[in-house]
């Protein structure tokens, strides 16, 4: 498959990964005409498609409802919907899948209104959980061909925002990891006592629950490093609050890292540890079993799913620093020989349940049988990848989407 891709803005400055930024030459950004190539938009699908516009200002006039965001942000969707679908007649589209439920699954409905093709989003939360009605989610799942949820979870929530007669169209697709985590086999657990925690620095992540939950353990001299990777808004409270629990020797915060970076702070840790307070499916505890590392994350959404106690990590009640805490000594003393048998049992779950090239064929039977293709017809079959913000993309070769 050969995959479009559009973004409905550029996400540039923040990436730090080559390989990222080489993805990101391959995508088309809807913005990128600026203002008056937004106004062009709108008045040429007016005048050239009169009927499908009307249908499209209306819907976005009761999209505004609802919403957070009035109807000056409606429209502004309505015309990133109109540059979308003056791009599909240089490159004819089929179908159009979007990437989370919130403004890139509004430009795919109003182009859809606008006479574009049908198209379908994935969901994987929790922001679409935390404001389904602003975001008009239910309206979204009935006007589409086909919905996903990354998890269980994801799609019991999505049943709750829409009727019955639509829960047929809502599949469950994982997100995956690919051959760079599963291709080869892992080293061993280092005999270093280190904890990784993988995320952006943000409220949700709880990072601040747990540098409290490590203070008592450094206090009692429990021998132990905690790398933070990543950065983001929390960073200075985070900082202060290492410095109030005398930490700064215990804790380092690396700041952005790459792709390869992030794996090897993993590979030379003993366990990850991600207290979230919100989440979807995390996919950094994907990629951390998969390279046999034990995890210690909550009891949140769709990662239980994931993550079996006593089997290939732990989880705690989310917000519980106590729990937090006796989980991280539980770890931090267990044998090496465990922690590795751990390992290996959660990179066996991941293979099983989130290899990226078993569940992008699930994703791939999904589109043929809503747009009513078969394999024997994709020489014919293109389809468009939307995205609000660009990502790697799986391209098999035999197929253009």
């Amino acid at each position: 498959m050969e995959i479009i891709r559009f973004a409905v803005r550029t996400c540039g400055s923040e990436l730090v990964d080559e390989a990222d930024r080489q993805e990101l030459t391959k995508t088309q950004i809807i913005l990128d005409v600026g203002i008056l190539g937004l106004l062009v938009g709108l008045m040429h699908v007016a005048v050239t498609r009169p009927r499908g516009w009307g249908r499209a200002v209306w819907m976005a006039l009761r999209l505004s409802q609802g919403a957070k965001r009035g109807i000056l942000y409606q429209l502004v969707y309505l015309a990133e919907a109109c540059v979308l679908l003056r791009r599909f007649h240089a490159t004819p589209v089929d179908h159009l899948h979007a990437h989370f439920g919130t403004n890139s699954t509004t430009v795919a409905m109003l182009c859809q209104a606008l006479g574009g093709p049908t198209y379908s989003f994935t969901v994987h939360g929790p922001e679409e959980f935390d404001q389904a009605e602003a975001i008009a989610l239910g309206q979204k799942i009935e006007q589409a061909a086909f919905v996903i949820a990354i998890s269980s979870f994801g799609k019991s929530q999505l049943y709750r925002w829409c009727d019955h007669s639509h829960w047929s169209k809502i599949h469950e697709v994982h997100c995956g990891v690919d051959d760079g985590f599963l291709g080869q086999t892992p080293p061993p657990i280092p005999e270093t006592p280190q904890l990784v925690c993988v995320a952006r620095l943000s409220p949700q992540k709880g990072h601040l629950l747990l540098l409290d939950a490590i203070a008592p353990l450094a206090a009692a001299g429990l021998a132990f490093k905690l790398v933070l990777v990543g950065d983001g808004e929390l960073r200075p409270q985070i900082e202060a609050l290492i410095a109030q629990h005398h930490l700064r020797d215990r804790v380092e915060i690396t700041g952005w890292a790459n792709g390869a970076a992030v794996r090897q702070h993993i590979l030379d840790s003993r366990i990850l540890v991600l207290p979230s307070f919100a989440e979807g499916l995390p996919v950094v505890l994907m990629e951390a079993l998969a390279l046999a590392r034990p995890v210690l994350s909550t009891y949140v959404a769709g990662i239980p799913e994931l993550v079996e106690p006593g089997v290939c990590g732990w989880l705690v009640p989310p917000g519980s620093v106590e729990a937090l805490t006796q989980a991280i000594r539980t770890g931090l003393q267990t044998s090496l020989a465990d922690l590795e048998q751990m390992g290996r049992q959660g990179r066996e779950r991941v293979i099983q349940r989130h290899s990226a090239a078993t569940e992008s064929r699930k994703l791939a039977a999904l589109i043929y049988h809503y747009a009513g293709k078969v394999p024997g017809e994709v020489q014919d079959f293109p389809l468009l990848h939307l995205q609000s913000n660009p990502a790697i993309v799986l391209k098999p070769q035999s197929v253009r989407l």
